[in-house]
């Protein structure tokens, strides 16, 4: 079941990877058309807050398949010196630390969305973009980012609990660098 979990998680995050990757070439797309278009004295407007929003929506969606790859940065001097059993104990730990901290974001994050929504703002700018329509996929990558992380924690400790060190550290363990020239 813990690697049927990861096994879903990873699917998931692939796809949700790709489609960001489009959505930024787009962004790219319409910046460098912005550009071009410059030099024959027009604009398209409004590329750098587009690029923004597209860069937030981006980040918050993109964490879920950092997490799946082990490429969130984290301190290990300690951990790195541990046996099996430290290490695991440090890797979750520091996937506790980390799904309270993401899930405190996407609760914290909430409040913004629902006072835009009720005020129907939009932003001080030339294009007066209703923030919701920005917030509202944002607020999903967090969320998403929360509910990955914790299935990842659970799906570790069920590891641990039959014994997987192996399988709980490629889960939630850390990608060294002589790892990561490997991959």
């Amino acid at each position: 079941m813990a690697y049927g979990i990861l096994r879903a998680l990873r699917r998931a995050n692939g796809v949700i990877a790709v489609l960001i990757g489009i959505l930024l070439m787009a962004c790219v797309a319409f910046v460098l058309a912005d550009i071009l278009l410059r030099q024959v004295g027009s604009t398209l407007g409004g590329t750098d807050e587009i690029s923004g929003y597209v860069m937030a929506i981006a980040t918050s969606w993109g964490m879920g398949y950092t997490l799946m790859e082990l490429g969130h940065v984290r301190i290990d001097i300690l951990r790195s010196r541990a046996q099996a059993q430290g290490r695991a104990v440090f890797d979750i730990v520091a996937m506790a630390a980390l799904s309270g901290t993401i899930t405190l974001i996407a609760w914290r994050a909430w409040p913004v969305l629902e006072r835009s929504l009720s005020n129907g703002s939009r932003a001080n700018t030339p294009l007066e973009t209703p923030l919701a329509l920005v917030q509202v996929p944002w607020l999903a990558g967090w969320v998403w980012f929360a509910i990955a992380s914790w299935a990842t924690l659970a799906a570790a400790l069920m590891l641990l609990m039959r014994g997987n060190l192996v399988g709980s550290e490629s889960a939630i363990g850390t990608m060294g660098e002589l790892e990561a020239l490997e991959k």
